[in-house]
This record gives structure tokens, C-alpha cells and sequence, in this order.
């Protein structure tokens, strides 16, 4: 991923693009592949198959156990983040008067479970000030009724990247919230210390080079009684087929309650196949090759006539994004040339990986003069 040959052999598409757009889908590298073939060998076993299908997921979790900073028994995996946030507000059980506090620079998926019960609790938006989510907005909006904080680490609209310690800090000073953190723009790409978050989430298609329909959850030993999802399914509840199944459904607490069905095995076995790469180039080295690429192309963009939504002085991880008056021209004539970022209601988003080079970034830059 960080040679040229490596990237050659493990990322053959790569030879004909400049792909700037991994926050949005990432390129799977071919042992991912490998890895689905794997399963469908495992389900031509048919039952037989179950005990290697249940082994792989075993290895995803403690794989993203490691990542997270959690053990195996933290950790689940479901469908994709929106089922995640979804199975959190059923956890929640939000009362009347109770808040939740969500931020302008997150993912739908992080703020809309929120807004379906707005009859029972209030939401309150901490805005950003040039592109940037500042604790000094934060704190006001904190107080005995909030019950929980949810944010992304990296914010898929802009790449700002928050300071982790000093937003906890500012929320348990202020209340009593629990703390919701969506990694899915960071896992993969920057080192991570989660100590301290109540519940993590992270999607598997895009910065750790996975595929669709998996969701990572992280709920911590010590927040498992008040972050038990409560939904209907088999998978997650204590005995499901016992003599009371039709007069009660208890779901077994913590990580495991977000787990509601049968496990979706092929993006399972994909998934630690992905994960398993990105551990084995080593996060750090991808952190340390590809940060100087963005630096480079934030340098560039300053240079040009754009709007950066992008604040210069605001952390950042991958991502870098402007605004232009014409932009889907201009995102067509960069397909034209190979190169691919995201377009969406005139913002511009390029995000930057380890399989990333000097040349794509001069590429971009080029076509934007």
C-alpha cells in the first residue's frame, strides 16, 4: 500500500485512476476478495460451514477490539452505522425533557435517530464557526438533562478532525452525558485512542477498505446496563428459544444487544480481511505517508480561487473540501482525466489514503489550475 509495488499487486485499479475518494468508498485491496471467496467455499458446506462462519466472526471482533481499545466481549458487529444509531436510541429510552446534543458537521445517519422522536426529547445542534466545532460553543448547550453527546471524530464534510480529550472533558464537566463517537472517517487512517468514549461506531466501506454492510460496535464494560439496546431479533437476546420466548425478550447486555440477527458472514469475513491488511501495513505508517499528501494539496488549494471549507488552522485527518459556483463541471472534467473525488451540492471533497501518491495530488492540482 505504500510502495509502488505493493500498491501495484495489492490495488491493480489504481494504475488507471488518481482516486481521491476514499471517504466515500474505499479501494479493497485483492485479498479482500480472497477473503468472500473464502466464505463461499464455507457456505457450500452448508451447515457445516456455520462453526468457520462463527470463527471469522470471533476474529472481526477481536480484531476491532484492538483498534477500539476494547476486548473481544465490547465489541459486535451489525448492518451499517444507521441500524447502529437506531439500536442506540432504543437503548437510550429517552424521556421527556431529556436532550441530546448533535453537531452540523455529522453524517445524517449520526443525528436523524434523534429527530423521528422529537415529541419526547430535544435536540440541540452545536454549530460550527469556520468550519470548526469549538468546546467554547459546546459547553452552553450542556446541562442535567442532556443525555448524550454524539459526534464523528473526523467529519465527513469538511475533514475537521476534533480534539478528542478536551471535547470529553468538556462534556462531563458540563453534564452527565454519555459520549457517542463515530470513527468512520478515522478508522484505518490516523491512530486512535478512544479512552473515555461510552459508545463507538465505525462503517467498514470506505478508510479501512472494506465492504458494505457492516457496522462496529464499541460499548465499553462499564456502560453495558445503560447501553443495552432493546429490539426485537434472536441473535442478541438471552435465550431466544427458551420456555418464556413468547412472554418476554431480555437482550443480553452491552456490545452484544446491537447484534440483532444473523450475522451478514460475507461482509464479515471481507471486513477482517480488510482490517487485517491495514493492521498488518500499520496504521502510523499509513498516518505518517499520507499526511504530508494532504498538507501538499491543502497548499495547493490555497493557492487557487476556491472556497476552502476546509479551515487552514483546524486539525484535520484525510479529508480537505471546497466549495466552487460551477462544481459539477468541474467534477466531470476531472473524471474526464481520471481523477475521482466527491461531488455533492457544490462541495468538492478530496480524501487522501496510504495508497495516495505525489502524483495524484500534483494530477489534481494540475487539472484545478
Amino acid at each position: 500500500m505504500l510502495t509502488a509495488e505493493s500498491r501495484r499487486s495489492d490495488f491493480p485499479t489504481l494504475s488507471r485512476m488518481a482516486y481521491l475518494n476514499t471517504a466515500a468508498e474505499g479501494i479493497v485491496p485483492l485479498c479482500v476478495g480472497e477473503a468472500l471467496r473464502q466464505y463461499f467455499a464455507d457456505k457450500q458446506l452448508g451447515m457445516d460451514g456455520r462453526e468457520r462462519h462463527f470463527a471469522e466472526l470471533r476474529g472481526l471482533r477481536a480484531l476491532t477490539a484492538e483498534f477500539y481499545g476494547l476486548s473481544e466481549d465490547e465489541v459486535a458487529v451489525c448492518s451499517c452505522t444507521s441500524e447502529a444509531y437506531n439500536l442506540l436510541a432504543s437503548a437510550l429510552r429517552l424521556q421527556p425533557g431529556d436532550e441530546v446534543v448533535v453537531n452540523d458537521l455529522d453524517f445524517p445517519a449520526g443525528v436523524t435517530p434523534w429527530l423521528q422522536n422529537f415529541e419526547v426529547s430535544a435536540t440541540r445542534v452545536w454549530r460550527a464557526r469556520n468550519g470548526m466545532l469549538l468546546c467554547d460553543d459546546l459547553a452552553p448547550l450542556l446541562g442535567p438533562r442532556t443525555r448524550l453527546v454524539t459526534t464523528s471524530l473526523v467529519s465527513f464534510y469538511n475533514g475537521f478532525r476534533l480534539d478528542l480529550p478536551e471535547f470529553l472533558e468538556t462534556v462531563r464537566r458540563c453534564s452527565p452525558a454519555l459520549v457517542a463517537v463515530d470513527v468512520t472517517q478515522a478508522l484505518g487512517r490516523i491512530p486512535l485512542d478512544l479512552r473515555g468514549v461510552d459508545w463507538i461506531v465505525s462503517s467498514t466501506h470506505k478508510w479501512i477498505l472494506g465492504p458494505h454492510g457492516g457496522g462496529l460496535v464499541g460499548v465499553p464494560r462499564g456502560r453495558m446496563q445503560e447501553l443495552t439496546a432493546h429490539a426485537g431479533g434472536w441473535y442478541h437476546l438471552q435465550e431466544p428459544f427458551g420456555a418464556e420466548r413468547f412472554e418476554r425478550a431480555i437482550s443480553q447486555p452491552g456490545a452484544a444487544s446491537f447484534a440483532v440477527g444473523m450475522p451478514n458472514f460475507p461482509a464479515i469475513y471481507a471486513t477482517r480481511a480488510a482490517l487485517n491488511y491495514i493492521r498488518n501495513v500499520g496504521v502510523a505508517a499509513i498516518d505518517s505517508a499520507a499526511s504530508p499528501l494532504v498538507e501538499q494539496c491543502l497548499d495547493g488549494l490555497r493557492k487557487l480561487p476556491l472556497q476552502l471549507l476546509t479551515h487552514p488552522e483546524a486539525p484535520r485527518a484525510g479529508i480537505l473540501a471546497f466549495q466552487h459556483p460551477d462544481a459539477e463541471r468541474v467534477h466531470r472534467e476531472l473524471r474526464h482525466r481520471g481523477i475521482h473525488l466527491m461531488c455533492s451540492a457544490g462541495r468538492l471533497r478530496i480524501a487522501i489514503h496510504g495508497y495516495n501518491t505525489e502524483r495524484d495530488i500534483e494530477q489534481l492540482l494540475d487539472a484545478l489550475g
